[in-house]
């Protein structure tokens, strides 16, 4: 038997249950909307990848109690330009930036806490707002939102299959139980997600080296309601291989290793692959604008591994891992235990520490501190790694969700191929966040799209459904 739920009558219907899916569904509530909402996972592992997050970057014009300075919509807009590389819809762009300034006051409306500034490592005190308790916190404090509003959610629920006719939602085929039951609504507001943790999928756009990629978010994610929309004539957005991507560490498990799997240790490093050799600018600019690149870059070195050496020098100037790093008092045996061509990557570090200018260490800031003659340069926090114990972190492309999507305009309505908004789609979050991300990653703004296009979406199908 179907639950009950699938048997009444909803306005509109949500297909998932994070960030953005909680964005749409209690805004669509508040505006009088009945509201379904569907989650694959159970209740232990609900809220997809926002499960892992821990803060929002949104525009303000001064300092709160959450973050610690002005961050205008001018420089969000010149941040995100310069991590896409204008590879983005520069209109929806700044239509979200724009409207990012309320996220933080109507997720406190919402019962989601925010707590004091960071300072230290991390280097988005100023620009990010940062959940009390992280993203699991913050989750359940949708859910108890949407339960107090009157919103229906049924967990263990996948969708397999959209029934559309033309550009009208008809019904999702959804399956729960082990059964497979057919579930209609009004109107339907997409945000399940990207196809991360679909390796298969994943080989389309980087071939057979997806196989080594780890995925930092939800085993959920398989874009089955993506794939479904592609097939029904809905026009994509992105590419296929343009992802949010960093490096973690390469012990992380296989799925939903979390945030706490990052590599943070990079911009002090030198960054080598496995036959001992760098292949890139560790201190190009600062963590928070330049760590979504590492994944990529990862991804396309031999066996898609590579291994972040620093000295003591560098120890405690960024975030504890999860895992203890290789430890050796001489370069030769930390390359042996990380299985790297040793005399290579001996030769590696004298090389770059030959090449090491004068000048004034700043672990908080591009400090100018960077090498000569050496390729690749070294631009910022370049200090001679010369002091033992030695440490290695093996590093990996971790996933966190993809960007190939679902085309949409500023009410979040999904496009058809034929360059029509369909009659009663709306995404939100992952799903159409290749619009604005075509390329790179700025910390927190997956958030800020997911709640921004989430609460346009609720607005726009709760009063298309009660029209």
């Amino acid at each position: 038997m179907p639950p009950k739920e699938f048997l009444q009558p909803h306005d509109v219907l949500v297909l998932g249950a994070g960030n953005a899916a909680m964005s749409a569904a209690l805004t669509a509530r508040a505006r009088g909307a009945s509201v379904l909402m569907i989650e694959s996972a159970n209740k232990d592992l609900r809220g997809g990848n926002s499960r892992h997050v821990r803060n929002i970057r949104y525009t303000h014009n001064a300092a709160t109690d959450y973050v610690t300075g002005r961050y205008d919509a001018d420089e969000y807009f010149k941040d995100l330009m310069r991590v896409t590389d204008g590879n983005t819809n520069e209109e929806l762009m700044r239509f979200m930036i724009d409207a990012s300034e309320d996220c933080a006051d109507w997720m406190l409306a919402q019962g989601i806490k925010f707590q004091p500034p960071l300072s230290g490592t991390l280097g988005l005190a100023r620009t990010n707002a940062f959940f009390l308790g992280g993203g699991r916190a913050m989750m359940n404090s949708y859910f108890k939102a949407a339960e107090k509003a009157g919103i229906d959610i049924v967990y263990e629920a996948e969708v397999e299959e959209m029934e559309l006719d033309g550009s009208t939602f008809k019904a999702a085929m959804v399956r729960h139980g082990g059964e497979l039951h057919r579930v209609e609504a009004r109107t339907v507001v997409l945000a399940s997600g990207g196809f991360e943790a679909n390796i298969e999928w994943l080989k389309e756009g980087w071939g057979e080296i997806a196989e080594n990629f780890l995925v930092r978010g939800s085993p959920m994610n398989t874009g089955k309601v993506l794939r479904s929309m592609l097939d029904n004539g809905a026009k994509p957005i992105g590419a296929p291989d343009q992802c949010h991507a960093v490096a973690i560490d390469g012990r992380a498990p296989k799925f939903d290793g979390g945030i706490s799997t990052r590599i943070d240790c990079v911009i002090f490093s030198a960054v080598v692959n496995k036959n001992g050799e760098r292949f890139y600018d560790e201190g190009e600019d600062i963590w928070p604008k330049r760590y979504a690149i590492w994944g990529r870059l990862v991804a396309k070195q031999p066996d898609q591994v590579a291994y972040a050496i620093i000295d003591s020098k560098s120890m405690g100037l960024f975030m504890p891992t999860v895992y203890a790093p290789f430890q050796a008092d001489t370069l030769g045996d930390l390359a042996e235990q990380l299985g790297v061509d040793a005399p290579t990557m001996e030769k590696t570090i004298a090389d770059f520490n030959a090449a090491v200018q004068p000048g004034e260490f700043n672990a908080t800031e591009p400090d100018g501190c960077h090498t000569e003659g050496l390729e690749p340069k070294k631009s910022n926090w370049a200090r001679k790694i010369d002091t033992p114990p030695y440490y290695g972190y093996p590093v990996k492309m971790g996933i966190t969700f993809t960007y190939l999507g679902l085309e949409v305009n500023k009410s979040a309505q999904v496009f058809m191929n034929d360059g029509k908004p369909a009659d009663n789609i709306w995404a939100a979050g992952e799903i159409m966040a290749g619009n604005i991300l075509g390329q790179g990653y700025a910390g927190g703004t997956g958030m800020a799209i997911g709640n921004v296009f989430g609460r346009i979406a609720g607005e726009e199908a709760a009063r298309h459904a009660r029209n």
